[in-house]
């Protein structure tokens, strides 16, 4: 074949194309795209998401919660009550809780009452079938105390402990009312009743425990009142050296319960469970009389813990565990 003199290159290079008057044409100018800048609204509305986003962590939230099954079904016959499975809706529940924890909102968990939210509805004349109602009755539980703070823990433990703290509300609620109920006399009404005798149960509470000495003491409180018993549990950590340590809210319900004791002259009366490092557990116990706790002898204490409170039988003593003298307190103060 005859050489034309042409370079192979200037023919058959890719990207090479011949313009009108044979000369190749140079190749396209490639541009980078110009990044469009935010408009002034644009960058308005991202900082105002944003400090939304933030302001929602300073804001805390509170959860009604229908721990038990019945009090699911009542609130069934509600056409705006979303749910129809209590198992589905408790783990849709604390999807919630985790979603709100994740965000860093402080969440508090209450137990909702459907009778309580129907007798809330009908005070305030508010239709029962909305959720903004029930967002209301929400709001009231949430200033009203007995909630939970919630802390990350399964469903599993939170609703025992909900039902507790409901319980421990309403004790102190119905022995606040009794003792209040205490210092009036017809017409008159005299708070120094009252005020004694819960300003005696604070100091025969410290006398107990400082008497115990160290350990962890569990206390319970019953005393019976218009037919029925109130009763209350208080866990106390006693160290070494210092004054021991009375959590509240329970320590609160367990001073009201005994003031109303006191000052209505009940037969009620407390019993004290000691645990000890390296020691066998010891239970002492002291009975209400003439407004103060008398201590109750060794075989006393025994007869208590060893008899069913129901039938009168003896049953038998627990394993590992002292039942002693309750120590006494001195005069009260």
């Amino acid at each position: 074949m005859a050489h034309t003199g042409q370079r192979s290159e200037d023919w058959g290079s890719p990207g090479r194309h011949r313009g009108k008057h044979g000369k190749p044409k140079p190749h396209p100018r490639t541009t980078k795209p110009k990044t469009a800048k935010p408009s002034t609204r644009t960058r308005h509305r991202t900082r105002s998401q944003t400090a939304r986003r933030a302001l929602r962590r300073e804001v805390p939230s509170t959860v009604a919660l229908l721990a038990d099954e019945r009090d699911f079904a009542a609130m069934r016959r509600y056409a705006s009550f979303a749910f129809d499975d209590h198992g589905a809706y408790l783990r849709q529940m604390e999807g919630l809780l985790k979603a709100l924890a994740a965000k860093g909102v402080h969440t508090t968990v209450a137990l909702f009452d459907p009778v309580a939210y129907e007798e809330f509805c009908a005070d305030t004349r508010l239709d029962p079938d909305t959720p903004a109602s029930r967002t209301r009755y929400t709001a009231e539980l949430a200033g009203a105390g007995g909630t939970v703070t919630y802390q990350g823990q399964p469903i599993d433990s939170l609703v025992p402990r909900l039902i507790g703290v409901a319980d421990e509300q309403a004790t102190w609620e119905y022995a606040t009312a009794l003792l209040s109920r205490a210092g009036h006399r017809g017409e008159c009404r005299d708070d120094t009743t009252a005020r004694a005798a819960f300003d005696r149960a604070g100091a025969a509470l410290r006398k107990v425990v400082e008497a115990a000495g160290p350990g962890v003491h569990h206390l319970v409180c019953s005393v019976p009142a218009d037919g029925a018993s109130l009763v209350a549990v208080l866990h106390a950590d006693a160290g070494e050296a210092g004054p021991p340590e009375l959590p509240e809210p329970s320590g609160l319900v367990f001073r009201t319960v005994l003031a109303c004791g006191i000052a209505l002259r009940s037969p009620g009366g407390l019993v004290l469970r000691t645990i000890v490092a390296d020691a066998p557990e010891t239970v002492r116990g002291w009975a209400l009389h003439d407004g103060w706790l008398r201590p109750l002898s060794e075989a006393e204490v025994f007869t208590a813990y060893c008899t069913d409170a129901e039938t009168g039988e003896p049953i038998p003593p627990e394993h590992g565990v002292e039942y002693r003298a309750g120590i006494p307190l001195g005069s009260p103060e």
